[in-house]
């Protein structure tokens, strides 16, 4: 008796479609993906408000921090009270259209917050260009 056997075919793995999982993946993560922000030097404990209105800022400024000790950064860059007017119109000459905003911790006087703005008056910078940033609770 001669019976007939069938000869079985390998299986494939359909590597196509996985090339193109894989790139739609790779797009995912890509678009999804969060970068860090550049903070300042110092680790301040801003003040909170439970009753200001909450207002999203779209533009991106170099923090002046100003810590509960005294010190100051200016970015990624630790100052002391004297250095900040040159500091400031350095950074002012290298990017002039640069903007500040400054960090003060919670526990920091308000009379070291008056001289810090006094030194960037001293600069050339106004006042009214680095506003003064509060956490709010939501």
């Amino acid at each position: 008796m001669n019976f007939y056997q069938k000869k079985r075919t390998k299986p494939t793995v359909p590597i196509i479609t996985l090339i193109d999982i894989l790139a739609i993946l790779l797009i995912f993560f890509i678009v999804t993906t969060t970068f860090k922000k550049k903070e300042s030097l110092l680790k301040v404990n801003l003040p909170r408000s439970s009753e200001m209105a909450t207002a999203t800022a779209t533009d991106t400024r170099i923090p002046l921090a100003l810590a509960e000790d005294g010190s100051i950064s200016l970015g990624t860059e630790s100052l002391t009270l004297d250095q900040v007017p040159a500091a400031l119109q350095a950074l002012k000459q290298s990017d002039p259209t640069a903007k500040l905003e400054m960090k003060a911790d919670s526990e920091t006087s308000l009379g070291l917050m008056v001289k810090l703005w006094d030194a960037a008056t001293k600069a050339g910078v106004e006042i009214d260009d680095i506003p003064l940033r509060i956490r709010v609770d939501q």
